[in-house]
C-alpha cells in the first residue's frame, strides 16, 4: 500500500496580533523546501527514504486585500482538500490565530493536543472582545473539537473556565510535577480519538529554548517532555500538525528555528518509518 502523502502548508497570517510571525512561516517552510532539497540529492540510503516523494510545500500567499479579507475561508477550503484526498498536514503559521481555520475544519469528530503557554480564551480588561490572537477560541464559526492543552502557564483564568473550553489542560507544573501522568494520560486520550492534530504554538517552550516568540512566559516544560509528549500524542491517528507564532526577527544563532524544523522532520519521520 502506498503511504499517504504530506502536504506542507505555509499560511503566514499574522493579523490581529504578533506581526513578524508570518515571516516565521515563511522560514520554516524554506527550511523544509532546504531539507526535501537535500534529502533528493543523497545517493546512500538514510531515513528520509522512507518520505522522499511523499512530500510537497503548498504555499497560500497573502499578497493583496482580497486574499487577506477571505483568510478563512481559503485556509479551511486548503485544509479541507487536503483531507478529503487522504493526506497528511503540516501547516506553517503565522501568529497562533493563524491555525483558526485548521480547528474549524476539523469538526467535533477529532482531539486537538494544544503545545501552547496561553490558554486562548481571554476575556480580560485588556483583551478586545472582538476576534484577536488571544481569543481565537472564542470565536469560532463551528463546533470545535475537543481541546487538550499541555504546557500552559496562565495565571488568570478559574478552574471552571478552563475546564469549560478544554477537554484537559496540564499546565507546566503538572508536566514537570508528574510528567509520567500526563504522558500516560495523553496517550490515552489520543489513542480513543479517532482523529489527532498536534498544535505547537512556539511559545510554549521555555524562552531559553525559544526565543523567538512574542510572549514568552518562564518556566516552559524541558523540550525532552514536551518530546515525549509529542511522541505519546502520536500513539493516536495523526492527521496533521501545526506550528505556529515563531518570529525570526527575535530568533538568537537560529536556536528557535533549528528546535522547530527538528520536530518537524521527526514529525515526518513519526509517520513514514511507522
Amino acid at each position: 500500500m502506498t503511504p499517504p502523502k504530506t502536504t506542507v502548508i505555509t499560511f503566514p497570517f499574522d493579523l490581529f496580533g504578533n506581526a513578524g510571525t508570518g515571516a516565521g512561516a515563511e522560514r520554516l517552510a524554506e527550511f523544509v523546501g532546504e531539507l526535501l532539497a537535500d534529502n533528493k540529492l543523497e545517493t546512500r540510503k538514510t531515513r528520509c527514504d522512507s518520505y522522499r516523494g511523499l512530500v510537497r510545500v503548498k504555499d497560500i500567499p497573502f499578497a493583496t486585500p482580497k486574499a487577506v479579507q477571505g483568510w478563512r475561508a481559503v485556509g479551511r477550503q486548503a485544509v479541507r482538500q487536503c483531507l478529503r484526498a487522504g493526506e497528511r498536514v503540516v501547516w506553517l503559521g503565522g501568529n497562533h490565530l493563524s491555525v483558526l481555520p485548521v480547528y474549524e475544519e476539523l469538526g467535533a469528530d477529532a482531539l486537538v493536543v494544544q503545545f501552547d503557554a496561553h490558554l486562548d480564551v481571554y476575556q480580560l480588561h485588556d483583551v478586545t472582545p472582538n476576534l484577536a490572537n488571544g481569543n481565537f477560541l472564542l470565536h469560532a464559526d463551528e463546533t470545535l473539537p475537543p481541546i487538550v492543552n499541555v504546557g500552559h502557564r496562565d495565571l488568570f483564568l478559574t478552574a471552571g473556565e478552563i475546564r469549560e473550553r478544554f477537554a484537559a489542560a496540564y499546565s507546566s507544573l503538572d508536566v514537570a510535577s508528574d510528567p509520567d501522568r500526563v504522558v500516560k494520560e495523553v496517550r490515552k486520550r489520543a489513542e480513543a480519538a479517532r482523529r489527532v492534530w498536534i498544535d505547537i504554538d512556539a511559545d510554549v517552550f521555555d524562552p531559553a529554548d525559544v526565543p523567538a516568540v512574542h510572549h514568552p512566559l518562564p518556566f516552559g516544560p524541558p523540550p525532552l517532555h514536551l518530546l515525549r509528549l509529542l511522541a505519546a500524542a502520536f500513539e493516536g491517528n495523526v492527521i496533521g500538525v501545526s506550528v505556529s507564532e515563531f518570529d525570526p526577527g527575535r530568533d538568537r544563532r537560529d536556536a528557535g528555528l533549528g528546535l522547530l524544523g527538528w520536530l518537524i522532520e521527526w514529525a515526518l519521520l513519526r509517520w513514514y518509518e511507522s
